[in-house]
């Protein structure tokens, strides 16, 4: 199957969407399709192999640039291609710049808006760029915050368009007024102009369908997938100190505040004897003072001692950091739609304690290597790790559990499987009561 897929550059971020895609197309690669992974905005950043094209789609600073000022909506491509080129846009990339909440809102309603919008040269662009191209069986949008593409693609290609749901809500909801209702409106009126909506998990499949009112019929699940290799188990480790780690963006919806509190509660109340608390991931520049409020609340609990933060950490070092662990926890707020760090850590059989909504339960309970807490209570999180700790033959089942449960039902081989099965029709009920 010729496949042109399209996927979101995230910057110098390590993004699980663009992980996620790029894993993707690779395996498809692997499994003998022919496979066309072309960034939007920037370059991706990703910690395995990068597959995608050198040619990014809708480059960001274009974009940024017609956005601001109508002079740029009329320059001609060559001049645009000074900007466009991939080397401008990986410079700007190395810089974190916070962004305008109100730029972020009028960029979303504008890029949704599509051919009638600011963006229209940069679609122009689009379809010229696919006139060029060996015609697909199908296309692929990493997100159903392009689905102003759809239209286009299909009139140029004669072909099925298939939008990946991946947790756009949490962005959306994001969205102040009157762009939020804006944006929702105009998302939802283009759902006809795709063949089909794939969904990252079941529960996120539920979520979007009724968040955009998708149609069930067109509505289907390729859950998560992950290379395991380099992902070995962990080795046993000595009883103390007991280790438990975070292994996510540095922000607050992802609560690293909330892990800390639970700790304090486990080494005030619960008898849990000095230990260690380690975080690693991504922190934006705008975060930097979330951390040093976190780093200062250890500090005034006489616990600055036993935490660190170890930054960006790639591939190995990733698996590295996970094997290291007694237990992780990444006690969000809001309900993920994936949780690619929950996979990784099972499948070094480190056990996971997440909160009880989104993904979560439905990747426990198929892989048994996990238990749940209650959303944003942090004593739950620190009675559940206690467990783990207490009892080291729980941690032990939990950690074999989740080795073995991530290898039978969250492989990238059987992502591409599932996918390929929905871009050839050849699907069974698409979404679980």
């Amino acid at each position: 199957m010729r496949i042109f897929a399209l996927t979101a550059g995230a910057a110098n971020m390590y993004c699980g969407s663009c992980l996620r895609d790029n894993a993707l197309a690779a395996e498809l690669k692997a499994q003998g399709h022919d496979v066309l992974l072309m960034p939007v905005y920037t370059p991706t950043l990703v910690d395995e192999e990068n597959v995608s094209d050198g040619h990014v789609l809708f480059g960001g600073i274009s974009v940024y640039l017609q956005q601001h000022s109508s002079l740029f909506r009329k320059t001609p491509w060559v001049l645009d291609k000074l900007w466009d080129s991939r080397l401008a846009l990986k410079a700007a990339s190395r810089h974190s710049i916070p962004v305008d909440p109100k730029f972020l809102g009028e960029m979303t309603v504008a890029m949704l808006q599509g051919e009638r919008g600011p963006q229209k040269k940069e679609f122009e662009k689009l379809r010229r760029h696919l006139a060029h191209l060996d015609r697909p069986d199908v296309v692929t949008l990493p997100n159903s915050l392009l689905i102003s593409m759809a239209e286009p693609i299909r009139q140029v290609t004669k072909r099925p368009v298939f939008v990946t749901l991946q947790g756009e809500d949490l962005f959306l909801e994001g969205l102040r007024e009157p762009y939020r209702s804006q944006s929702l409106s105009l998302l939802r009126r283009q759902v006809s102009n795709a063949d089909g909506f794939v969904a990252v998990s079941e529960f996120c499949a539920r979520l979007m369908a009724a968040y955009l009112d998708l149609p069930k019929d067109r509505l289907h699940v390729a859950p998560l997938g992950i290379h395991t290799k380099g992902f070995e188990m962990r080795e046993s480790r000595p009883a103390a100190p007991f280790r438990i780690g975070y292994m996510a963006r540095i922000t607050p919806e992802k609560s690293l505040h909330l892990l800390c509190e639970a700790y304090r509660w486990m080494r005030r109340e619960g008898g849990l004897p000095p230990s260690r608390l380690e975080a690693a991931g991504y922190m934006a520049a705008e975060q930097k003072e979330y951390l040093r409020i976190i780093e200062k609340q250890m500090k005034d609990w006489g616990l600055a001692g036993e935490f660190h933060y170890h930054g960006v950490l790639d591939r190995e070092q990733k698996a590295g950091f996970l094997r290291s662990l007694d237990v992780l926890s990444v006690p969000s707020l809001y309900a993920e739609t994936k949780g690619l760090y929950v996979l990784e850590a099972m499948a070094c059989g480190v056990p996971v304690v997440q909160p009880r909504h989104g993904a979560f339960p439905e990747m426990i309970e198929k892989t048994g290597g996990g238990v749940l807490a209650d959303p944003d209570q942090p004593v739950s999180f620190g009675r559940q790790i206690m467990r783990l700790y207490e009892h080291p033959k729980v941690r032990e089942e939990l950690s074999a559990n989740g080795y073995a449960g991530v290898r039978q039902h969250y492989t990238v081989q059987q992502m591409a499987r599932r996918a390929i099965e929905i871009y050839s029709g050849n699907v069974p009920a698409p979404v679980r009561a």
